[in-house]
């Protein structure tokens, strides 16, 4: 019976899904600049002598794969989970290697970009990894070790130089001195939204559990606003605010406009009250009544009751709704660039209106890769939580 459950049809349905797209998809694109998209160039057209180790790893995944659905033994799976693990720095690597063979001969704008193919196949990799991970039970310090092991091939293979011809790198070169700045205004737009969240949400949480009538009458208009699209509340709050900042000099002086980081942590607080509400308004009304009824025998204050026993017993149902809140607010926040709030949004919008690939991606990985660690670290508060909750 243990053996079964080791039988994953999925793992091999990605393995052969990664091949496909390796296969079948672009690699990399040759282009004369930054502006057009350039010569295809496929996987199998690109690897060589130096690279066999790349063209036998997709047809070994899908052959350990295979034997790890039909024949499921531990020692498949982690033959599998190694292959793709190492196949996602490899990757990248091909990909630096061939961009410098690549631009030999050509004008210093010539650029060399990944395709589809790349990104695909990455993904899928990432995906047999955490599959392979989870058939095998493993525990979190072997899943760290394994996520370890990859940043730090990706890693190393950024900090030597060794993708610097790559056009996704050099894009970043350019904007490298102003790219922390960027990073950390990002930063500061989601977690001024968020603590204005919580300090909003959490009282009128409590509100809606402790007043039926307030939780009925709070729920819709939430989940009006939630339906209104994020540029539509930019231009509504725009004027509200611009003429306040006119009436009243000092919160202009203070940064509060129509445009800017004011509008923005606005916005992306209305947006996250929703989940954070819903969720303390659940997790309150998950705790066991007895429990709290033998509070108020004991003497405690309705205060203390909700601070002492509450609180803690709804934690890892609110901790759900603020990790909604959270995760979406760091993709709207990329929006607030268009009223002038910066951010990575500020890089992703000027390489759609400049047509430019690489640049978007420059925005768009980082958002990416803040909302997994954000909800990484979420899910680990959220088992904590559980863990004190119920300990056993």
């Amino acid at each position: 019976m243990t053996q079964d459950k080791r039988r994953n049809p999925v793992l091999a349905s990605l393995s052969v899904l990664a091949v496909l797209a390796l296969y079948g998809l672009p690699f990399l694109r040759l282009a004369p600049n930054r502006l057009v998209s350039g010569q295809p160039l496929d996987f199998f057209s690109i690897v060589d002598g130096s690279a066999w180790l790349l063209l036998v790893m997709p047809v070994a995944l899908v052959g350990l794969t295979a034997a790890a659905m039909f024949k499921p033994r531990v020692a498949w799976l982690w033959a599998a989970l190694a292959i793709a693990a190492a196949g996602m720095p490899g990757l990248l690597w091909l990909a630096a290697n061939q961009a410098s063979i690549q631009l030999q001969g050509q004008l210093p704008i010539a650029r060399v970009s990944v395709g589809s193919a790349f990104w695909v196949t990455l993904t899928l990799l990432g995906f047999i990894v955490s599959s392979a991970l989870q058939q095998l039970r493993a525990n979190a310090l072997q899943s760290i070790l394994v996520a370890t092991a990859i940043l730090m091939a990706v890693g190393g293979l950024l900090a030597s130089g060794a993708c610097s011809d790559l056009s996704l790198i050099k894009e970043y070169a350019n904007r490298a001195d102003g790219f922390v700045e960027v990073v950390a205004r990002h930063l500061q737009i989601l977690l001024l939204a968020l603590v204005c969240t919580l300090a909003i949400g959490l009282p009128l949480g409590w509100a809606a559990h402790a007043h039926a009538k307030a939780g009925r009458a709070l729920l819709p208009v939430l989940n009006i606003i939630q339906t209104i699209p994020s540029i539509a509340l930019f231009g509504l709050l725009m004027a509200p605010l611009a003429l306040l900042a006119a009436s009243v000099p000092a919160l202009g002086r203070a940064g509060i406009s129509g445009v800017g980081l004011a509008p923005a942590v606005i916005a992306l607080t209305l947006y996250g009250l929703l989940p954070v509400v819903r969720g303390t308004l659940v997790g309150l009304q998950n705790v066991p009544s007895g429990i709290t009824q033998a509070a108020r025998a004991l003497g405690l204050k309705r205060f203390q009751i909700l601070i002492a026993i509450e609180l803690p017993l709804a934690l890892p149902v609110l901790l759900g709704g603020v990790r909604t809140a959270a995760v979406s607010s760091v993709g709207l926040a990329a929006v607030t660039a268009l009223i002038g709030a910066g951010g990575l949004g500020s890089i992703l919008f000027e390489g759609l209106f400049a047509n430019a690939e690489d640049v978007v991606l420059l925005g768009v990985l980082p958002i990416v890769a803040l909302g997994v660690m954000v909800d990484t670290l979420f899910k680990v508060l959220m088992r904590l939580a559980n863990r004190s909750v119920h300990p056993w």
